[in-house]
């Protein structure tokens, strides 16, 4: 019973079927399928479909036939068939492939085919090239010569084929039919094989162009057709080595020979044999076979110079008939020989020497008067042409004429005036050269021409230096030797003498000797190189006709240690502070190093080893273990602590001088500390350098000033423009009282704070007298002022850090009794108080519990 459905269920199984949906549908049993010979391998090209009627999931299969290539693979569940090997059309244009379809129990398999389309992918190939053509050179044009066959495997317009010259040649003398590729001789062109044996033409095939992997293509080949031309009968004779030019000598006999010509066949791979003729009066005859020209009569019954002959060459065939020939012209000289050399005259005859006597630096482009020189060669024509040349040193002269023919007078000219100089050399010598320009012997004459040169002044004299350098001591007596100058004159005579001469600014004091060239210094000159050590002045070389040159003289005057160096005083007094140095100065009158440094030492010091002194500055210290006045009350018995130093100022010169003197040192303890305290102690020695920081002090406070005036304007300004309502009433003031001025404190408004029993001043030296007292001598100081009433409350819109004015301050030095620390603190409200009342104390009244100012609106 179990078995039943199972039975029928098998027995209705049907079969699966490929869906047919024609060639040009993707999918399906690929039958008819077209399929391009360019696509590229592994390209999907089809999906095989099909179905199972019962709905079975089905699997493709492909086989080809035993043998064959496989070109395609399917996907069995998907069916997508791909190209898996290069495609051509011309090696195989149909493809049969078995498609199978199962859906496990049935398997249906069908044989399809699948045409391979053609791509455009091969080029024409060429059934006859490359070849070589003989052709003759007489070939009409328009003649067919050959014909070029190609083919083109590809189908459609990729097979038509159409062929096209491509020359090397300027303009190619051949043309092709595009479509039968017969070649031709173009119209109106020959060949010619005297000119051009051989011509290669390039012949390229191209196809009518095809698709190819998606773009259109060309395809072309190239070959090469070898024409040779072959040689006809067709060209004269030419002569060989024209023109001809033949010569007759007046030393020549009848049947001399004169000249040979020479012709062959123009035709030169055939050629014939060549006959001479000769058109002539009978003055000349020509070989008929060889060429060779004779001369029939005797040179001296010829009448003319040149004889131009006509020689006719002429082919001769086997026949022995005259067919083609060439006429040249042989032009014939006669000639005199050349046995005759140039040859220079003078006024008495043939000479070979020329002299003359001039002076030295003649005007360029003069000629030479004294010489008369002729030139002469016998022969004639050619044979009497010559150059002629000057041969010397430099290029002093120059001749003229350079070319000569037969005859010509000689003339000399300058042309380098400045090279003719009798300092130089007093006579020049110069070779006169004649040398025959055409002929072969090249006949040539000499002749000397020597000038002596006569001496001019053109010369200044001239220093042998264009400046001179010299040093003197100062304590040379007057008239000493300075330097020894030197001029030197090349013109000879009374030219040559030369006189010396000074002047200038710095001439005063020297003089010179004439002749020799001498400087001294006046007999009464006292030099000083502390006066002046740096001269200089002009010396003049002159000579008889006053041609002169110049030359500068530097003088030095070397300086002597002739000073000792001295001290501002004999005896100095000076207050030192423990610390700090005091600096004492010499000062040696010497114009020049080492006369003129000075070094300083300590000889003796009272009491002993407690000064050090910079050799270098003057500067005196105290050893450096003493640093209080402890030590210094300790080391002497003196009250006044005064000790006198003798110290000693050496200059450096040879030989060396100095100077002692005594210095009285006050040694005292400065009860101020801090950088500025050491500066003002340092500064008591340089007046100046205090004075310039006090300047520079100044300088900036006003810069301050005006910046803080400047911000509270446009503070002020825009305050106005926020509140234009607002404006501020000034109290008219009461004029102040002048014991406000001198007496500006008060004791009762602070129940006395600041007390004069509480204070006490300083009894320190005015050591700088810069404490605000009118005289610098020492005298006890006031007593305090009084403290200060309370200032008014502060407006309310004043800000902290601000301060509306700047105050005079008080430079004494108040110091309280019990405490060392100064009354005010960092956070006393004390100190802005007594900032504003001073300033309200010296501009308002004594009503010192109103408001300075009313705020009004």
């Amino acid at each position: 019973c179990c078995l039943g459905p199972r039975v029928a269920a098998a027995a209705t199984d049907y079969a699966p079927y490929f869906y047919d949906n024609g060639p040009n549908s993707n999918n399906g049993n690929m039958a008819l399928l077209n399929l391009s010979e360019d696509t590229p391998k592994g390209t999907q090209i089809y999906v095989l479909n099909g179905t199972d009627p019962e709905g079975q999931p089905v699997k493709y299969g492909m086989t080809f036939e035993p043998g064959s290539k496989e070109y395609f693979r399917v996907h069995p569940k998907s069916g997508a068939v791909t190209l898996i090997d290069e495609l051509d059309r011309e090696a195989q244009d149909e493809i049969e492939v078995f498609v199978s379809i199962s859906d496990g129990l049935n398997k249906v398999a069908e044989k399809v085919s699948v045409f391979v389309m053609d791509a455009n992918d091969e080029r024409p190939q060429f059934q006859n090239m490359p070849s070589i053509v003989d052709v003759p050179e007489n070939t009409t044009s328009g003649n067919s010569i050959y014909k070029v066959q190609a083919v083109d495997r590809d189908t459609g317009s990729g097979g038509s084929v159409t062929f096209f010259l491509q020359s090397s040649e300027p303009s190619t003398k051949f043309a092709i039919d595009h479509h039968s590729g017969i070649l031709r001789i173009k119209p109106g062109e020959t060949l010619d094989y005297e000119k051009s044996r051989t011509h290669f033409i390039t012949v390229v095939a191209k196809d009518g162009g095809g698709i190819y992997k998606g773009k259109h293509q060309v395809m072309s080949s190239s070959a090469t057709l070898t024409i040779n031309v072959i040689d006809t009968q067709d060209t004269p004779p030419v002569f060989v080595g024209t023109p001809y030019f033949g010569y007759v000598y007046e030393v020549s006999s009848p049947g001399s020979e004169i000249f040979t010509v020479f012709a062959k066949d123009g035709d030169m791979d055939n050629p014939n044999p060549i006959m001479y003729s000769i058109d002539s009066d009978g003055v000349f005859a020509i070989n008929r076979t060889s060429g060779c020209i004779i001369l029939k009569v005797n040179p001296a019954d010829l009448r003319r110079e040149v004889y131009n002959i006509k020689v006719k060459a002429s082919e001769v065939s086997p026949e022995v008939k005259r067919l083609d020939f060439a006429v040249t012209t042989v032009t014939i000289r006669v000639v005199d020989l050349n046995n005759h050399p140039p040859t220079f005259f003078g006024e008495n005859g043939p000479q070979n020497v020329f002299e003359l006597t001039m002076y030295e630096h003649p005007p360029e482009g003069e000629f030479l008067r004294g010489l008369k020189i002729t030139v002469n060669d016998s022969d004639q024509g050619t044979n009497a042409k010559f150059h002629l040349r000057l041969v010397g040193p430099g290029r002093m002269l120059r001749v003229v004429p350079q070319t000569v023919l037969n005859e010509a007078q000689v003339t000399v000219l300058v042309e380098d005036s400045a090279a003719m100089d009798f300092e130089k050399s007093q006579f020049l010598t110069f070779k006169l050269l004649a040398v025959e320009i055409d002929t072969p012997e090249r006949f040539s004459a000499t002749a000397d021409i020597i000038i002596h040169l006569l001496d001019t002044n053109d010369n200044a004299p001239k220093f042998s230096s264009d400046f001179y350098i010299a040093r003197i001591p100062e304590n040379s007596p007057g008239g000493s030797s300075v330097v020894s100058v030197t001029a030197t004159d090349p013109d000879s005579g009374l030219w040559g003498v030369v006189k010396y001469s000074i002047y200038g600014s710095g001439a005063d004091l020297f003089l010179i000797q004439p002749d020799s060239g001498i400087i001294y210094t006046q007999p009464w000159v006292s030099l000083d190189a502390e006066v002046k050590s740096k001269y200089n002045f002009y010396v003049k070389a002159e000579d008889t006709d006053g041609k002169y040159s110049l030359a500068e003289v530097f003088v030095t005057i070397m300086d002597l240690n002739d000073h000792s160096p001295a001290f501002h005083e004999n005896s100095l007094e000076k207050t030192m502070v423990i610390g700090a140095p005091v600096k004492i100065e010499a000062i040696d009158e010497d114009a020049e190093e080492p006369n003129n440094v000075i070094e300083y030492s300590i000889m003796k010091s009272d009491p002993d080893d407690i000064f050090d002194i910079d050799a270098d500055t003057g500067e005196i210290k105290l050893k450096s273990y003493i640093k209080s006045m402890d030590i210094v009350q300790n080391i002497t018995n003196h009250k006044d602590c005064t000790w006198s130093v003798v110290v000693q100022a050496k200059d450096r010169g040879s030989p060396s001088f100095s100077t002692t003197t005594v210095v009285k040192i006050d040694i005292t303890e400065t009860q101020l500390r801090g950088p500025l305290t050491s500066f003002l102690m340092k500064s008591r020695e340089n007046p100046l350098q205090f004075i310039g920081l006090i300047s520079g002090v100044i300088i900036i406070m006003v810069f301050v000033t005006v910046f803080i005036s400047t911000i509270i304007y446009v503070r002020n300004v825009k305050s106005n423009k926020i509140l234009p309502s607002c404006r501020i009433i000034r109290r008219k003031c009461k004029p102040r009282r002048l014991d406000d001025f001198q007496q500006p404190f008060r004791e009762e408004h602070f129940g006395g704070k600041f007390r004069n029993e509480d204070l006490e001043i300083p009894t320190a030296d005015n050591i700088n007298c810069n404490n605000n007292v009118k005289v610098c001598s020492y005298r006890a100081p006031p007593s305090p002022p009084n403290a200060p009433v309370m200032p008014p409350p502060l407006p309310t819109h004043y800000r902290h850090g601000e301060r509306g004015w700047t105050v005079p301050t008080v430079s004494a030095s108040v110091a309280s009794k019990t405490k060392k620390r100064s009354h005010r603190g960092k956070d006393n409200p004390v100190n802005t108080a007594l900032v504003s009342e001073l300033k309200l104390r010296l501009e308002k009244t004594e009503h010192s519990n109103q408001d300075a100012y009313i705020l009004t609106s």
